[in-house]
């Protein structure tokens, strides 16, 4: 691996400086504050604060050998793919398990509800849910990640065909019960959890992580502007980001409330990206007559990426389904990451979200 000038867009993913000044210092302390602990066993909406102009440079140091190609962690690196599907209503809370994935996708679903796709392949957690079903975003979602394991409860009957054709192995509910069981402390439907471990020895060509799009850096590029708080809104839920300037991450809130973890305290994201999607009716939905979203994330759009107490605006651009996202600053260069979980937030294109 060899080192690029600063002003040209990396191609590399990961990025993780070798030589460490003091402010490399700090930001490597803040990032080891977001690294999870060992597991236990296409039109964009205009946003209502206006995004700053400043031209985004890109980090070049290299990137470990070992880092992973989705969330720049050490040690991920040629891990298989296993993907679940979270519950998030307040009833889900806390989640067991979403604090060791490496990116966590919060959708629209029936009633202006959201659910979790977590990705899991750095760190594999004991236990992972509640688990619940799979919607038909998920397909076009998860095609990025080659052919990874996909984990959910079940799904609608007309769109098993489709997940029968997708780009995944199906080690859902549906296919057996081996690697799930149910957690009687908690009711039903909340009770359906899993064993990550069984569940991707139930695949085991499950793809390794592979580059989606996403670019790493311990240091924050330059420009943006300084952010305490990020609010998505859906017709019945919400999703909120508070920075938390003593441990270097945003936590996480869901549903107007704290995003608590089993393991202990709440959920933080070393990155949040803020994609405005295209939604529409996908012509399916539930027996009480809630209609499924189609959420587009193969297209262009606009984002926000926040990291390090700071709002980056930019553009996402994903030209096929099997490829990644790559999201550039208005200078053009590519915007990193900070090393660490990256909570993906897909808004309607026709929402608001508030960014301050």
């Amino acid at each position: 691996m060899r080192l690029r000038p600063a002003l040209t867009p990396i191609r590399r993913r990961c990025v993780v400086p070798v030589v460490l000044t003091a402010s490399a210092a700090l930001a490597l302390a803040g990032c080891a504050a977001s690294s999870p602990p060992p597991p236990a066993s296409s039109a964009p909406a205009a946003v209502s604060s206006s995004p700053a102009e400043s031209p985004v440079e890109s980090a070049s140091p290299e990137a470990p050998s070992d880092a992973s190609p989705l969330s720049g962690l050490p040690g991920g690196a040629g891990k298989p793919v296993l993907v679940v599907k979270f519950d998030n209503t307040p009833f889900a809370q806390p989640h067991t398990g979403l604090k060791y994935a490496d990116i966590v996708y919060v959708e629209e679903v029936e009633w202006g509800l959201t659910r979790l796709a977590a990705v899991f392949s750095t760190t594999l957690p004991k236990t992972v849910g509640p688990v619940r079903s799979a919607r038909i975003s998920d397909i076009e979602l998860l095609a990025q990640f080659g052919k990874p394991a996909f984990a959910y409860s079940g799904s609608q009957h007309k769109l098993m065909p489709l997940l029968a054709k997708a780009s995944l192995f199906d080690v859902s509910g549906d296919k057996g019960i081996k690697g799930y069981f149910r957690d009687h402390s908690r009711r039903a439907p909340y009770d359906f959890f899993g064993h990550p471990s069984v569940l991707l020895a139930r695949a085991p060509k499950a793809s390794a992580a592979q580059d989606i799009g996403f670019t790493f850096s311990e240091e924050a590029p330059a420009g943006g502007r300084p952010v305490k708080v990020a609010v998505v809104p859906y017709p019945d839920s919400q999703a909120k980001y508070v920075w938390n300037p003593k441990l270097g991450v945003f936590d996480v809130w869901l549903n107007k409330k704290p995003a608590r973890a089993t393991e202990g305290g709440v959920q933080h994201a070393a990155t949040v990206v803020l994609q405005y999607v295209a939604q529409s009716d996908s012509g399916f939905g539930d027996r009480y007559g809630g209609r499924t979203p189609m959420l587009k994330t193969v297209g262009t759009g606009k984002a926000w990426i926040l990291r390090d107490g700071r709002a980056y605006p930019v553009t996402w651009s994903r030209p096929v389904a099997t490829g990644g996202t790559t999201f550039t600053g208005p200078d053009g260069q590519i915007v990193p990451f900070k090393p660490g979980q990256v909570w993906v937030t897909l808004v309607n294109s026709k929402a608001k979200a508030t960014v301050s």
